[in-house]
């Protein structure tokens, strides 16, 4: 019996007559550091049936998260990983970054013939050269979409756990970078590292004047 993700992602390929649906999703535009980080994934139909417990990252737990990333990457599911750094985010704005880290995701994608990618969110990914599908709430109604946000979340939450040993203090391995008040109260007592996002405001106000982005 298949899910109501799976279901999703068979009527796209019917709707838009693809015969690859490729999800894309990114995890990591909220916080004050670290990446923003996209995944594009692809899941053979004869997998399919494996994953009907794939859900949207945000409803899992980190627990389930990892025990369904591994599963995808021991499958042979096909996917992609993407970065945009910090310097990047404030040299480009979030949204640009996002999308840069989607192209760098999709990259390996370009050249499969009758694909469709579906994007998670209201727009397309600027750039992208992919036939692209923006879906509102994706990672929560696409198979494809959904596993892209565990992979990409999984990575990101792995590469925070890393930052937190080359930057100790910050607390990043517990907060991933968002501003919770153990990482304000760091920023203020510390100062901002290379890893945080100098545009976005609560770091901004921080910084001193000669530093500015």
């Amino acid at each position: 019996m298949s899910t109501p993700l799976q279901d999703f992602d068979k009527q796209q390929a019917i709707r838009q007559e693809a015969n690859f649906i490729i999800g894309i999703d990114e995890a990591g535009r909220g916080p004050l550091a670290g990446p923003v980080v996209a995944c594009a994934c692809f899941i053979p139909p004869a997998l399919v049936s494996e994953f009907t417990d794939v859900n949207d990252s945000k409803k899992l737990t980190e627990k389930k998260r990892e025990q369904i990333y591994s599963r995808l990457l021991q499958s042979g599911v096909a996917y992609g990983i993407g970065y945009a750094s910090a310097a990047e985010i404030d040299q480009l704005n979030i949204l640009q970054a996002t999308f840069l880290a989607m192209r760098r995701a999709a990259h390996k994608f370009l050249k499969l013939p009758d694909s469709v990618a579906l994007i998670d969110g209201p727009y397309p990914a600027a750039g992208l050269t992919l036939r692209q599908v923006p879906i509102i709430d994706g990672d929560a109604k696409s198979l494809a979409i959904a596993a892209a946000s565990i992979i990409a979340k999984v990575t990101r939450d792995r590469y925070m756990n890393l930052l937190d040993k080359l930057y100790p203090g910050y607390g990043f391995a517990g907060h991933k970078g968002y501003g919770t008040a153990k990482h304000m109260q760091a920023l203020r007592e510390l100062g901002p590292c290379r890893e945080h996002r100098k545009t976005f405001a609560p770091v901004h106000k921080l910084l001193p004047p000669h530093i500015l982005p």
